[in-house]
């Protein structure tokens, strides 16, 4: 893909992990918060990089770690904020309003 795009690698692995995420969203129906995009998007970086291993395309350990961050570093920030945001909203103190007896 980087001969055909003229794209470094490591921005097709972002845009990748990004599309990755974004069709397995649609496709289950499942909220970001849930980790099941997130898994989608995990499950085709390890297959990625294992067709990688298996077609001697330069496979190393720290190039596949590389790989790995640049993949799913964005999917797995989306996800936690997601699936911490309620958490914060609820924990959050409510404002302060006048109740029905308050009103003078």
């Amino acid at each position: 893909m980087e001969r055909l795009t003229g794209q470094p690698d490591d921005l097709l692995h972002i845009h990748a992990g990004m599309a990755v995420f974004m069709v397995a969203r649609l496709a289950t129906g499942r909220s970001f918060g849930s980790f099941i995009p997130f898994a989608f998007a995990v499950a085709a970086e390890l297959v990625n990089e294992l067709l990688d291993y298996l077609h001697g395309q330069g496979w190393t350990a720290s190039g596949s770690a590389v790989d790995l961050v640049n993949t799913l570093f964005w999917p797995a920030v989306i996800s936690a904020g997601v699936r911490w945001r309620p958490m914060i909203r609820r924990d959050r103190p409510a404002p302060d309003r006048p109740g029905i007896d308050d009103a003078a």
